[in-house]
């Protein structure tokens, strides 16, 4: 379940990325093999325990198991995912739906105040998912 949810705020995130500006989303598995699909036309549906994409050029299945990253690249290569939040400033929350959960002091006093859930992190322009436990 938390591999499903993990996946609803990367995808989420990932939209909210621009994904026009993006012709490519990766998908990594967990043994390092990187797969590149088109965004064209792109939809993504969960059903149990796997992730089906379908595009201009047809349909790729991915077990949610062995999902490890999914980000939109403009060449279909994959970069190093890195921390954009720093931890000490003000951070604004937002759930994966958009709603507003309030701006608060650091992203730990946020962790502290919120219940168990994904959450999307923003400060300044960057913005980041951000899962509380």
């Amino acid at each position: 379940m938390k591999k499903i949810g993990l996946l609803v705020v990367m995808a989420v995130c990932a939209l909210m990325a621009q994904a026009a500006d993006y012709p490519y989303l990766v998908f990594s598995n967990t043994a390092g093999t990187a797969t590149a699909l088109s965004v064209t036309n792109m939809t993504l549906t969960v059903s149990g325990n796997t992730l089906t994409v379908t595009n201009a050029d047809g349909t790729q299945t991915f077990a949610l198991t062995e999902l490890a990253a999914m980000q939109f690249s403009q060449d279909g290569s994959v970069t190093d995912l890195v921390n954009v939040i720093d931890a000490d400033r003000q951070v604004e929350v937002y759930t994966v739906s958009g709603v507003s959960m309030g701006a608060f002091g650091s992203l730990t006093q946020a962790a502290n105040l919120l219940h168990a859930g994904a959450y999307v992190i923003k400060q300044g322009s960057n913005t980041q998912t951000f899962v509380v436990k």
